[in-house]
């Protein structure tokens, strides 16, 4: 049997090095489901880790919360998506708190619930309730001007660590991830966009219904179109 605090390091290492890639969630998901007999312990490592870590990170986490809740779903496993039901209202006070200082994770928490709501792991009433909550929260004051090269103007004499009305501002490096995992995520969802699925010639019936039956205005218009080519084209 593997040493509970060992286990307990390594899952708090992958959530602390969690980024944007799908990879890096389902690695830590697949490493929570195998030692799921510890799962109790290791759902409060994911609450801790919440706690503690920097707004970038605990957006990652967010994600990775709704590729553990699916793969535990599939895998039968439902004391993960039970506890994560119980303690989403304290999911998502971390990871978009009201003091504004996580107002660029608003977005992530409305997709990650959505997500949770489709595969029905949350009920349509709990996600229109945070839904509220949200709305407030996404009124707060943003993150401060941007300049040209996507970084954060600060005044001379204002550190990395600043606060602006009391709520702590990312500094440069904190940015500039930020950004990056932000462009990452956006590609994989114009990628998930335009991927083709295993409905086989469903989308095509579908078209194929949507077109109108060819009548006989159809083939006079074929028969003007036709002659005007030839025309154009000196044809008699």
């Amino acid at each position: 049997m593997a040493d509970p605090f060992e286990v307990r390091m390594r899952f708090t290492s992958q959530l602390q090095h969690l980024n944007a890639s799908v990879n890096s969630s389902q690695k830590a998901a697949h490493y929570a489901l195998k030692y799921r007999d510890m799962d109790e312990d290791l759902h409060s490592c994911i609450l801790e880790q919440l706690e503690r870590n920097s707004m970038n990170n605990r957006a990652n986490i967010m994600y990775f919360i709704e590729h553990l809740c699916d793969m535990a779903q599939r895998e039968n496993h439902q004391n993960f998506v039970r506890m994560m039901q119980k303690d989403i209202l304290m999911v998502v006070d971390a990871v978009a708190p009201s003091d504004g200082s996580g107002a660029a994770n608003v977005k992530v928490v409305r997709r990650v619930l959505q997500g949770l709501q489709q595969k029905s792991i949350l009920q349509p009433e709990t996600v229109t309730e945070i839904e509220g909550c949200l709305k407030e929260r996404d009124a707060e004051q943003p993150l401060s001007p941007i300049d040209a090269n996507g970084l954060q103007e600060r005044p001379q004499n204002q550190t990395n660590s600043a606060k602006v009305n009391g709520v702590t501002r990312p500094d440069k490096r904190q940015i500039e991830q930020r950004i990056e995992e932000d462009r990452e995520r956006h590609k994989r969802l114009r990628e998930s966009i335009w991927a083709i699925g295993d409905e086989g010639d469903q989308e095509f019936e579908r078209l194929w219904d949507d077109v109108s039956d060819i009548g006989e205005d159809d083939y006079i218009a074929a028969e003007e179109d036709a002659m005007e080519r030839r025309q154009a084209l000196g044809v008699e």
